[in-house]
């Protein structure tokens, strides 16, 4: 399908953008990282919530791209029992406990199933959560949630995805968040969900 409209995401995460330009392209939708992103420094991510950080991202690095609509997403991984942690420090949980890894994923899956492993079975709820901000000129224009639901596993389980994936059960489907395709993930996962309210919001825009 011909790509009707552009618009920038304020990653320069590989699996992110593969997951953002899947779905994006079925649309005529063409997402593109915002440019050079890499030579800019990040914002401190100050918000307390996944909605505070994705609207300060995306107001942010919107100032970058004049008269464009730039994406910024925050997401991350929530233990119910461990009163929601990761949550928004999902991406820098090993570092905050003071673990230095060249492999930040694979420290902060460690972690969190050392802090989880006395939980027993029925108090492993978790979910993947996700807030999309869509933003022009520095300034919000909408925000869009997904989640996922499932449970959190006691050792990593597939070889695909990122992040916290091979911990992730997702029920629905009787796999984990790595064992599924793109494709598939797409359809099921917080990513997804808050992304396709996106592209709701554009094609009615």
């Amino acid at each position: 399908m011909e790509c009707r409209l552009r618009i920038f995401v304020a990653t320069s995460n590989p699996g992110k953008l593969a997951d953002f330009s899947t779905a994006a392209e079925v649309h005529g939708i063409q997402v593109l990282p915002l440019p050079e992103i890499n030579t800019i420094d990040p914002p401190e991510e100050t918000g307390i919530t996944f909605e505070e950080n994705a609207r300060l991202k995306a107001d942010f690095y919107s100032r970058y791209a004049a008269s464009e609509i730039v994406f910024a997403d925050d997401s991350g991984f929530s233990v119910e029992a461990l009163d929601g942690a990761p949550g928004v420090r999902s991406a820098r949980y090993a570092e905050d406990a003071g673990i230095a890894s060249s492999d930040p994923d694979q420290a902060n899956n460690r972690l969190l199933l050392a802090r989880a492993g006395n939980l027993p079975d029925s108090q492993r709820q978790a979910a993947f959560i996700c807030v999309i901000a869509a933003a022009r000129d520095g300034k919000t224009l909408q925000t869009f949630y997904g989640e996922a639901r499932g449970w959190l596993l006691r050792a990593p389980c597939g070889a695909g995805g990122f992040g916290y994936d091979p911990l992730f059960y997702f029920p629905k489907l009787k796999k984990s968040f790595a064992e599924l395709s793109r494709e598939e993930k797409l359809k099921v996962s917080h990513r997804g969900e808050a992304f396709s309210k996106l592209l709701a919001w554009l094609a009615a825009s």
